[in-house]
């Protein structure tokens, strides 16, 4: 194997293909894959200032469906991110928080939203 072919880890020489699949981070995957499914970042952005009900959220995020919404919140619900409270009546409402680790991704939700500021350009609308 050639020096060109290998990589230096932090301990020892590895091939360069087995440094590449080291890289590669299940977690990561998974958690960029949630939070980057449509709807999900703003779903959760407008979920960081605190508990919401469900036309709450309809009416901070435009364009999203109400079919839409019920279904990213089970989401992030079934992934720890939110959490669901039954509010006693009548009428009884349901709200919406974020959980400690949906809290979390406060600062990872803002630093995206400083890094698009900066670098994403919107289409000019017509």
């Amino acid at each position: 194997m050639s020096s060109r072919q290998l990589k230096v880890s932090k301990t020892r020489m590895v091939p360069a293909e087995k440094e590449h699949v080291a890289r590669f981070c299940p977690r990561f995957h998974h958690a960029v894959e949630l939070i980057g499914r449509r709807w999900s970042g703003a779903i959760i952005n407008a979920m960081l200032p605190g508990p919401q009900c469900f036309n709450e959220l309809m009416a901070v995020v435009p364009g999203l469906s109400d079919r839409l919404l019920t279904e990213r919140l089970r989401e992030l619900e079934a992934e720890g991110i939110v959490r669901r409270n039954v509010l006693p009546g009548p009428p009884v409402r349901v709200s919406y928080e974020m959980t400690e680790s949906g809290k979390a991704l406060g600062p990872v939700i803002r630093a995206i939203g400083k890094w698009a500021e900066r670098w994403v350009e919107l289409e000019n609308p017509k």
